[in-house]
């Protein structure tokens, strides 16, 4: 745990300092990537709460992903265009100002998460799967085939979202606005994993019926994770809607949900900072082999193969030494638990 937690801080120093050490250098591309990192990272926080304390594998969390940047980009939209978002017995205005879009999201993919888990959780396993895609892919068609908002064109936020006192156009500004926000996800995704409720989330996800049995109900505990889990993944599609200044469909697609599973893999699942992780080496090998391949997915590919295979403690298991040991450990615990 000492070197997980040195390589933790490590981490988290060096994704605050490498954007500096370009705005020094004026490389605004470079605090770009560092902004994509802390977002993306973000994402795989909110679905590390799902699948690494609760068990719970998704492939629909690009559902939220992308409910978050249409609540942006929606909002943003009618801002621009000074046409109410709706005109009826009363007005509802658009915005551009980051802390109402930022509710606004939160507030939605909570609210989606909340109806599309209650339904989701009362199966388990590959129906469990198969569910949170149908979910997903049904909000990629609808938004496909939403004319008013650009339909499979998307939609162009043409000026970036405004956050009281700071400004945002500056690239180091924006970036230190998604960092803080990730540090924040990353305290309370701690605060969560050590409280009573983490507790039990995590004994459910390794012998229901003995959490049942106690008096607790899993479907409860497993339903408010996926809750704060969608809305987190929420708060990040807003952001990642003003890195961009554009929200698409693809937003919702399952290849997305794949990539967030993926950051969340690499890193560690269960492990706080396994996302963080995770996505800063996703971006890298997208920059490294992407300028020498179109197809350096296949490499993403064997990386992944290989840490399932014989790191299942992903990469921060295999620095804290606790890789290929740990899985096997806990593989025994949960063997000894069935019996």
């Amino acid at each position: 745990m000492r070197r997980e937690a040195i390589f933790n801080t490590a981490l988290w120093l060096g994704l605050l300092a490498y954007p500096v050490w370009a705005w020094l250098g004026d490389e605004p591309y470079q605090i770009t990537l560092a902004t994509r990192v802390a977002i993306l990272a973000l994402a795989g926080v909110g679905l590390n709460i799902a699948l690494g304390l609760g068990g719970l594998v998704s492939l629909g969390h690009a559902m939220f992903f992308g409910i978050g940047g249409y609540a942006a980009g929606i909002l943003a939209s009618h801002a621009q265009s000074y046409t109410p978002l709706y005109d009826g017995a009363f007005t509802i205005e658009g915005t551009q100002n980051m802390l109402v879009i930022w509710l606004v999201a939160v507030v939605a993919a909570g609210l989606v998460a909340l109806v599309t888990g209650a339904l989701s959780l009362r199966t388990s396993g590959v129906y469990f799967i198969m569910i949170t895609l149908a979910f997903g892919q049904m909000f990629y068609y609808f938004t496909i085939s939403w004319p008013a908002y650009g339909g499979e064109d998307g939609l162009s936020i043409y000026v970036r979202n405004w956050f009281p006192g700071l400004n945002t156009l500056d690239p180091l500004t924006f970036f230190l606005i998604c960092f803080s926000i990730l540090s924040l996800a990353l305290l309370l995704s701690w605060r969560i994993a050590g409280s009573a409720f983490g507790l039990a989330l995590n004994a459910a996800r390794q012998n229901e019926d003995r959490v049942r049995a106690v008096g607790i109900e899993p479907y409860r505990l497993r339903l408010v994770a996926f809750v704060i889990s969608g809305a987190i993944t929420g708060l990040a599609g807003a952001l990642y809607a003003d890195l961009n200044r554009f929200v698409s469909p693809t937003m919702f697609s399952w290849q997305l949900s794949g990539e967030i599973m993926v950051f969340v893999i690499l890193g560690g699942v269960a492990r706080l900072f396994g996302p963080v992780a995770g996505a800063a080496l996703f971006i890298l090998l997208e920059e490294v082999l992407g300028g020498v391949s179109d197809y350096w997915h296949i490499w993403l590919g064997v990386l992944l193969l290989i840490v399932v295979l014989f790191a299942r403690g992903g990469l921060i298991g295999l620095i804290a030494g606790q890789g290929t040991g740990q899985a096997t450990g806990q593989r025994k615990r949960a063997g000894g638990a069935d019996d």
